[in-house]
């Protein structure tokens, strides 16, 4: 007895598409721009700063003289919350990564480790424009509102102090992303964040020999200027040194940094 078997016929599957081209840089940035907000941290940090820019405004209108309850008033005061505040933000886009453990996934994903640091970074800035611009926003609802309460109600403000007040965040929250990168470790990097540049400011005030060092060097009082209208080339000049020290020397250091370390 013979049996014919019919040859099985299988169907090739088809062969997968593998994208082979690079991420561009404006998706890389817009997934940094969501983790800020995705984790639990982040997106209460970024409530707790509109409400406390908010509350800025409150402040004014409650208890503040009728001749300061101008748009500069609202808008210089409103800056502080996101000045303190976002560079938090900043040690999180970075630290997150290794304390959350997403760090294998992302560097699968983008392999090229200095793309995802120049994203965060790109991201970093954005968020300090919209953090801005948002306080512009809620500085003119003030003032109305102040007007109608008996205030000054007066709109100048000179040009110099809203872009001086833009680079004043972009410069804490890039300040922020270099820490996060140099040390990986959110609350290493958040208590040096704040604490190495509170040290040096009562150093450079308390020892005599430490006063010329500290007007370079000192980004709490190289910072203050970008406050008033109209800064000094001499002022500018001790912010780039103050801000290269602060700012670039931690960056670049994260970034070698982030570059050499194994993931696991």
């Amino acid at each position: 007895m013979t049996t014919t078997t019919e040859p099985a016929t299988t169907t090739p599957a088809a062969p997968a598409t593998i994208a082979t081209g690079r991420l561009p840089m404006a998706r890389l940035t817009l997934v940094e721009l969501r983790k800020l907000a995705d984790t639990r941290a982040g997106f209460w940090l970024l409530v707790v700063i509109g409400l406390a820019t908010a509350g800025t405004s409150a402040i004014i209108l409650g208890w503040s003289a009728d001749q300061e309850m101008t748009f500069e008033g609202f808008f210089a005061f409103g800056l502080l919350p996101s000045a303190v505040l976002l560079p938090v933000l900043g040690v999180l886009s970075v630290t997150s990564e290794w304390s959350q453990r997403t760090a294998l996934s992302t560097f699968t994903l983008v392999p090229t480790r200095g793309r995802v640091l120049i994203a965060k970074v790109t991201a970093g800035v954005l968020i300090a424009v919209a953090a801005t611009v948002a306080t512009a926003a809620l500085s003119a609802v003030a003032n109305v509102l102040g007007r109608a309460l008996g205030g000054d109600g007066a709109w100048h403000l000179d040009a110099s102090l809203l872009w001086q007040g833009l680079l004043l965040q972009v410069i804490f929250v890039l300040m922020g992303i270099g820490f996060g990168a140099l040390l990986l470790s959110t609350p290493l990097a958040i208590v040096l964040y704040f604490a190495l540049p509170m040290v040096w400011t009562i150093l450079g005030e308390m020892i005599k020999g430490l006063h010329t060092a500290a007007g370079w060097l000192d980004l709490n009082v190289t910072t203050a200027p970008l406050s008033e209208a109209d800064m000094t080339g001499n002022e500018y000049a001790r912010l780039a040194v103050a801000a290269a020290v602060w700012v670039l020397v931690p960056l670049v250091a994260g970034t070698v940094r982030v570059l050499r370390r194994e993931v696991t």
